[in-house]
């Protein structure tokens, strides 16, 4: 049942995160506005530069990019509630939202490692990918990350409180499971990045994979150096009860350091992917800025 949502304001309302009492509070509170306003613009530039580009949105390695970058700008947007305000998410919540928005780095995990296993076919068994992978393919296992991530939660959110734990702790283990897999799949795409194409000859086909594993290497070591210290935390205060608490979402690092992968992640795209920067100058940018373009 849903009964783990409360709100503790006596108006109604929900009250901010920071008491403005100290100039920390206010620092706190600027950082999460200008965190937000970062990831919104960078990421959401991102999905219009794929959406508009018809030379992108065709390609697998760009659909995964995408969906990713759609999971980040949502996460900018949910910072403008959960890093402004007082929310905790979790078991008990106060003024959560029911995990429907801490839920959208479930969908990034799962993208990002069904995007590695895209590219290690992609790189060692091209005859196979061309022929099983094409762009429904892709697209369908885009949907499936959002259609396994929310309806297990709507599940959960209707479970009693009990099960809802147990249903918690099982996904937690699973994620370990996940990002396990993906530890070994970004050694692999090292490997392959290092050696089996430097054997291939000189291509665009050849630069379009070391680009895409490049790139895959980075937001995957970009994410676990800013995720595993949540992870950690949350599997100590699981196991052990030895964990740290905070007052609320703003204030916990370790959650800011999480949500931190929606600027970072679109951040190594536009850095690894000059066709992707080219895009979103055209696009976007350019128009925003006519001098961008001249430049």
């Amino acid at each position: 049942m849903l009964t783990f949502n409360t709100t503790d304001s006596l108006t109604g309302g929900v009250p901010f995160a920071v008491d403005f009492d100290s100039p920390v509070d206010y620092l706190i509170f600027i950082f999460q506005i200008l965190f937000a306003t970062a990831t919104v613009l960078i990421a959401g530039t991102v999905v219009i530069g794929i959406v508009a580009t018809k030379a992108l949105r065709i390609q697998n390695r760009f659909i995964f990019m995408m969906n990713t970058s759609i999971c980040d700008t949502l996460t900018g947007l949910s910072v403008y509630y959960l890093g402004l305000f007082d929310v905790q998410e979790g078991y008990p919540s106060r003024n959560g939202t029911f995990n429907i928005l801490s839920s959208l780095l479930g969908v990034n995990v799962m993208t990002f490692l069904f995007a590695q296993f895209d590219r290690y076919f992609a790189v060692c068994h091209p005859f196979i990918y061309s022929r099983f992978i094409t762009r429904p393919v892709v697209i369908s296992v885009n949907i499936y990350c959002w259609l396994h991530v929310y309806v297990q939660l709507l599940i959960t959110n209707f479970l009693p409180l009990s099960k809802a734990m147990q249903v918690y702790v099982f996904s937690i283990v699973s994620l370990q499971i996940i990002v396990l897999t993906k530890v070994v799949m970004t050694i692999k795409l090292y490997v392959i990045a290092k050696y089996q194409l430097e054997r291939d000859p000189p291509s665009a086909e050849r630069e379009n994979k070391k680009e895409s594993l490049r790139i895959i290497i980075f937001v995957v070591i970009s994410f676990l150096a800013l995720w595993c210290p949540s992870f950690v935390n949350i599997v100590l205060r699981l196991v052990v009860r030895q964990g740290l608490s905070f007052e609320n979402e703003s204030t916990n690092p370790f959650a800011i350091m999480a949500r931190l992968n929606a600027v970072c992640t679109p951040a190594v795209y536009v850095w690894g992917s000059p066709a992707l920067r080219e895009a979103m100058v055209r696009t976007v940018w350019g128009r925003a800025c006519p001098r961008c373009i001249k430049r």
